[in-house]
C-alpha cells in the first residue's frame, strides 16, 4: 500500500512538474511576456496568430496584403489581393516604451511610425508621425546607402544616427526599441541608441522645417498618436511587438 502511495505521489510531482516547464517554456518563445514582463506592465502587440488589434490606415479592419506567417506579422508580396497600406495599431499612445523585431527583405526600405495622427485629412501615416528607419544598408541604392538621414535606426530624414548602430544581414532579425516621455523620444537598434531628439523643442522644429517632411503641417507636431508599420511591397516582417506605457 505504501509503495502504491509512493507511486502515486511520484506520478503527481512529475505531472506537476511537466506542466510547469511547458508553461515556462511558452513565456520564452516569440511573442510572449515573461512573468517579470507582466509584472513590468508590458503588453503584447501581436499574439502570433492574427493581425488583431491593427488596422489599415484609414481603412479599418479590412482584408490587406498583412498576413500572419510563421508567428511573424507580414507585410506580404505574394498576396495579390486586399488593401495595401501602412499598418495602426488601433490604441493610441503618449508616454511608452516599444519594443519590436524586424526583418526585411534584400534592399528593403520601410519603417515604424509614432504619434500617427489617423484622419482622412492624411493619405498616410508619415505624413504625422515621425519614422524609425528600417533598412537594408548593405544592398539598398546609392540614394539611400550614402545619405546619413536615412541608415537603419535612424530618425528618418531628420537627423544622422547618433552612435555606429548597424542592422543584421536582411535574412535575420534585429532589435528595436522606441521610448518616448514628455515628448523626448529615443530609438534603439539592436541595443545602440540610434536617435534622440525632443519634440517639444525648438530644435525639433527647426529640423521638421529644415526636412522635406516640413511640408505637410501636421508633421511631428503631437506627441501622441497610433503606431504604424510601414507598408513595403517587397516584404517586411515583424515579431514580438509589445508595449509598456509609462507614467
Amino acid at each position: 500500500m505504501l509503495r502504491s502511495r509512493h507511486l502515486v505521489l511520484v506520478c503527481v510531482t512529475l505531472f506537476v512538474s511537466s506542466i510547469l516547464i511547458s508553461c515556462a517554456e511558452k513565456k520564452s518563445g516569440p511573442n510572449t511576456l515573461t512573468e517579470a514582463e507582466e509584472e513590468q506592465g508590458w503588453e503584447l502587440l501581436f499574439d502570433g496568430e492574427s493581425t488583431k488589434g491593427w488596422h489599415v490606415y484609414n481603412e479599418g479592419a479590412v482584408p490587406s496584403v498583412w498576413v500572419v506567417k510563421d508567428g511573424a506579422l507580414v507585410c506580404d508580396p505574394e498576396v495579390e489581393e486586399g488593401s495595401r497600406g501602412d499598418l495602426v495599431s488601433d490604441k493610441s499612445y503618449t508616454d511608452f516604451d516599444f519594443k519590436f523585431d524586424w526583418k526585411i527583405s534584400r534592399a528593403g526600405n520601410s519603417g515604424v511610425f509614432i504619434n500617427v495622427q489617423e484622419d482622412t485629412a492624411y493619405k498616410t501615416a508619415w505624413a504625422t508621425g515621425p519614422e524609425y528607419q528600417l533598412l537594408d544598408n548593405a544592398n539598398v541604392t546609392d540614394h539611400n546607402k550614402n545619405d546619413s538621414l536615412r541608415q537603419a535606426g535612424c530618425l528618418y530624414g531628420m537627423v544622422p544616427l547618433k552612435n555606429n548602430a548597424s542592422p543584421r544581414p536582411y535574412t535575420e532579425w534585429n532589435e528595436g526599441r522606441i521610448v518616448q516621455q514628455n515628448g523626448k523620444i529615443t530609438f534603439w537598434l539592436n541595443g545602440v541608441v540610434s536617435a534622440e531628439e525632443d519634440i517639444n523643442s525648438s530644435r525639433w522644429k527647426e529640423l521638421v522645417a529644415a526636412s522635406s517632411l516640413g511640408k505637410f503641417p501636421a508633421f511631428g507636431k503631437s506627441t501622441s498618436g497610433r503606431l504604424a508599420l510601414q507598408d513595403w511591397a517587397r516584404g517586411v516582417s515583424f515579431r514580438n511587438l509589445k508595449i509598456r506605457e509609462l507614467k
